[in-house]
């Protein structure tokens, strides 16, 4: 498996995790307020972080380029980065809006990124 694949797996979990337990910490106080922030980690971190694991796996030839490894050193940091801002956001820190509107447009260039990624493998 390729180390790329390896990253992204261990990653999603990380962010599987962290949605766990703010889903957890919401029902336990009953507190919903975070409720986007967790949707976010759980589909930004956990769901597509492993589509991109198993996307690499099997495509190992894209998965050793420069534009893959690029491509994680943006999507990932700006999911992060992008998750606490939001969580931030939606419990009242409104000084993190433009640290959400910065991460989401990194997050969305990572994704255009991963979309060179799937085009360049397809056509070689």
């Amino acid at each position: 498996m390729p180390a790329i694949s390896r990253f992204y797996f261990m990653t999603a979990i990380c962010f599987l995790t962290a949605g766990i337990v703010l889903g957890l910490k919401m029902g336990s106080t009953h507190d919903y307020a975070a409720v986007g922030a967790h949707a976010h980690i759980n589909l930004l971190g956990w769901v597509t972080m492993s589509i991109f694991g198993i996307y690499h796996a099997l495509n190992p030839s894209g998965a050793s380029s420069r534009l893959a490894k690029l491509q994680a050193y943006i999507y990932v940091p700006g999911v992060l980065v992008m998750a606490i801002g939001l969580y931030l956001l939606l419990t009242g820190t409104q000084a993190a809006e433009p640290v959400v509107a910065v991460a989401s447009l990194a997050v969305f260039v990572g994704v255009l990124m991963f979309g060179a990624i799937i085009y360049r493998t397809r056509t070689a």
